[in-house]
């Protein structure tokens, strides 16, 4: 029997829904939350990634800003645009596109944004607040992959849960919330011997490694979950495909993430999950 497929189109869009009614309180009172995105440079996939930031920030009654600045941008520019928000009293939420251009300093960057507008939960101090399990904002996408594991039915405390990738972004925090579920975590990286019997173990397996298809049938435990946060185009047919090679994985799986339409539209709908909470902040 096929896995049963993880939307998160439709799961992300039950969550827009209650927000839209969070916000419509939050402005009968007369607040409005705001979000302020900065891109540096023109890379085509942070511009979709914004857009789509924008677009979720109308849907849900967010006011938001932009600010473009040119590839040449310096550190100082950036981190003095940086300052000035966290001054602005009608912006909550601050987040900065990664990645950044070569010549910026991502680490000092991050390092500049107020913790209590940090809504991509990047900074040293939410990182750290995550660690113990003690957190005011979830960085974005693990947030949105507990959510649908949550959707799948299946219980976190005492699985086993294995983790592909190892990035501050994805991987690392990832490991985190699945521990504080009472997971039992194993972290597979590069440097791991054994992978595919790592991986075989895994009743819920979460595959963050920028590596199309990398995730084999051979690799699933039979009814396992298995969510995909990759996104990677193929060079010779251009189309979007995940870490995991859907259509083999899915005759095995238990339950499965699509991509697209899997984990990303759950990335936009933490964020503005976060942004709405900053304001209580």
């Amino acid at each position: 029997m096929p896995a049963k497929v993880l939307s998160g189109k439709l799961l992300s869009a039950r969550i827009k829904d209650e927000l839209k009614h969070e916000v419509a309180q939050l402005e009968s009172k007369g607040i409005t939350p705001g979000l302020a995105v900065v891109i540096v440079g023109n890379d085509p996939a942070s511009r979709v990634y914004v857009n789509s930031k924008k677009k979720a920030c109308e849907e849900i009654g967010i006011y938001s800003e932009e600010y473009a600045l040119p590839e040449d941008a310096t550190q100082m520019d950036l981190v003095n645009l940086i300052t000035s928000l966290n001054q602005k009293k009608d912006i909550d939420g601050i987040l900065v596109q990664l990645p950044l251009p070569k010549h910026i300093n991502e680490e000092e960057v991050i390092n500049t944004i107020n913790p209590k507008k940090d809504v991509d939960a990047f900074h040293p101090v939410n990182v750290g607040k995550i660690m113990i399990g003690n957190y005011d904002f979830l960085p974005c996408t693990p947030a949105g992959v507990m959510e649908l594991i949550k959707e799948s039915g299946i219980e976190i405390a005492g699985k086993e849960c294995v983790v592909v990738g190892r990035s501050n972004i994805v991987g690392k925090p990832q490991s985190m919330l699945l521990l504080h579920e009472h997971g039992t975590v194993t972290i597979c990286h590069s440097r791991t011997k054994n992978i595919k019997e790592v991986c075989r173990k895994a009743d819920i397996l979460v595959a963050a490694v920028g590596k199309a298809n990398f995730i084999t049938a051979d690799m699933v435990k039979p009814g396992a979950v298995v969510i995909d946060v990759g996104i990677n185009r193929l060079e010779d047919t251009k189309k979007l495909v995940g870490d995991v090679d859907f259509d083999n994985v899915a005759e095995i799986a238990g339950a499965i993430t699509p991509v697209p339409g899997g984990v990303g539209p759950m990335t936009i709908a933490m964020l503005m999950r976060n942004t709405v909470k900053a304001v209580q902040l």
